[in-house]
């Protein structure tokens, strides 16, 4: 079992490639939230702090209970993830439960989408229930991610990554050490944030919340089926 205060300096290129893909599904449900839940994240905590603090100044269209509801439910799913993980040790088998919880979670969002329409998501019970279960398991999974401790992919907020990327690269004198993992989530977050907008804007944003369920149950297929040394945490 690997100790978790060490980082995971030689990831394998399977998990750097699903860590990146989980980073995609951020961009989409991103995309779903901004876009057709008002100005939200259910994502990026950093954004949602910041929209907040709009919404206290009184400025227009934003809305403080919905940044409040993501802030809430993602650090209930942080903290039901850390005792989670009191009881699953191991790497692997938190994160095979951690994103089967997640992909529950955002099919439930999507089918509520998908009842309710676009307008139906405006206000109401629906725009919170959709927000509160995205932000849940994302903050599950974003919680699990950290305690693979891949330098560079936390799979939700980029500020870090850029600021490593550019600090430790070959301009500055540095050997670029994260270089790969760096540009993958960056990638990843603006390849995931552009497919989840067009999806959302002109066709439905059910579709891209049924999407990224599809591809969170395959990565836990993928945990499920790899063993640590494949994925390069043994």
């Amino acid at each position: 079992m690997n100790d978790r205060s060490e980082s995971q300096t030689h990831p394998s290129s399977s998990l750097v490639a699903s860590l990146g893909v989980l980073t995609l599904v951020s961009g989409f449900v991103d995309a779903v939230s901004f876009l057709s839940l008002g100005h939200v994240f259910t994502a990026n905590m950093t954004g949602n702090v910041v929209l907040l603090g709009f919404a206290v100044a009184g400025a227009p269209t934003f809305s403080a209970t919905a940044s409040i509801t993501a802030l809430a439910a993602f650090v209930c799913g942080t903290i039901l993830c850390g005792r989670l993980a009191r009881r699953i040790p191991a790497h692997r088998p938190l994160m095979t439960v951690v994103l089967l919880f997640e992909a529950t979670l955002t099919a439930v969002a999507a089918i509520i989408a998908a009842a309710e329409g676009v307008p139906g998501l405006s206000s109401g019970w629906p725009k919170l229930a959709v927000i509160a279960l995205l932000a849940l398991g994302i903050g599950a999974r974003n919680s699990a991610v950290r305690w693979l401790r891949v330098p560079d992919m936390t799979t939700t907020v980029l500020t870090t990554t850029i600021t490593s990327l550019v600090s430790e690269t070959s301009l500055t004198g540095g050997m670029d050490p994260n270089l790969v993992k760096g540009l993958t989530s960056v990638g990843s977050m603006f390849v995931g944030a552009i497919i989840g907008a067009a999806l959302t804007i002109h066709v439905h944003p059910a579709l891209p919340l049924g999407l990224a369920a599809v591809i969170v149950v395959s990565l836990a297929a993928f945990f499920a089926r790899n063993t640590d040394a494949q994925l390069g945490i043994a």
